[in-house]
């Protein structure tokens, strides 16, 4: 049996279903907040859509227009679909302009994302697209680390991004590509490896005015590059 509502706004895990099935049982009890999306218990979380269908033989819903937050973690796309009325442990499919922001961990864009919630937080997404990409702020800098790849998996636990079919990734200054590459957002590190049994390679490229100014005041005497003389000029 399924019933749709049309737009609508929860903060607790009973109004999920209540506010879906109000037609039917407009006296249905009100129950516990929701749990928190990722980190601190005591924000409420916070859901609007623009329509939505609960199925209770399947336990299953549908999305659309869809926008989950929980204080400044928010997570946006077309569609969405749930294994679950909470996010003890649930599973969500979200499609269509997905959006993960987690600051100051960075953001998250793809074509479509699977995030698996345990433990009332966010343990994992896998995110698709052509291509997926991801951005942060490096700490201590104005810098922007930026990435994209087929495939993006954050995994919340260890703190790491991986990029895998065609990944790329800058720290807003150098760039690497590969097969797959695994960013470490806490340590802002990168490992590169090109896979078992393949002959793709990893290629970097470094700017060279992003090692002198690694050099620090040796840098002030580093000579300029010259400019490309024009064909049949005669040496100085």
């Amino acid at each position: 049996m399924a019933r749709s509502c049309r737009k609508y706004r929860a903060s607790t895990r009973g109004a999920l279903a209540a506010l879906c099935a109000g037609a039917a049982a407009a006296q249905a009890p009100r129950a516990a907040p929701l749990p928190p999306l990722i980190g601190r218990s005591d924000l409420p979380v916070d859901l609007t859509a623009k329509s939505s269908v609960v199925d209770y033989t399947n336990n299953t819903l549908v999305f659309t227009d869809v926008v989950i937050s929980q204080g400044g973690t928010r997570v946006s796309a077309d569609q969405a679909h749930a294994t679950g009325l909470d996010f003890v442990k649930s599973r969500w499919t979200f499609e269509g302009k997905v959006r993960i922001d987690a600051p100051p961990r960075g953001s998250l864009r793809a074509d479509s994302a699977v995030v698996e919630f345990k433990d009332n937080r966010i343990e994992r997404a896998t995110a698709k697209g052509k291509p997926a990409d991801f951005e942060q702020t490096r700490e201590g800098s104005d810098q922007i680390a930026r990435g994209h790849a087929d495939q993006i998996v954050y995994d919340v636990n260890d703190g790491t991004l991986r990029l895998s079919d065609d990944a790329w990734l800058s720290d807003g200054q150098n760039q690497i590509s590969g097969p797959n590459l695994v960013y470490n957002v806490r340590a802002q590190r990168v490992q590169a490896t090109s896979g078992p049994g393949s002959d793709e390679r990893v290629h970097i490229i470094i700017n060279p005015n992003s090692v002198r100014q690694g050099k620090g005041d040796a840098s002030k005497s580093a000579p300029a590059t010259p400019a490309p003389k024009s064909p049949g000029t005669p040496p100085s």
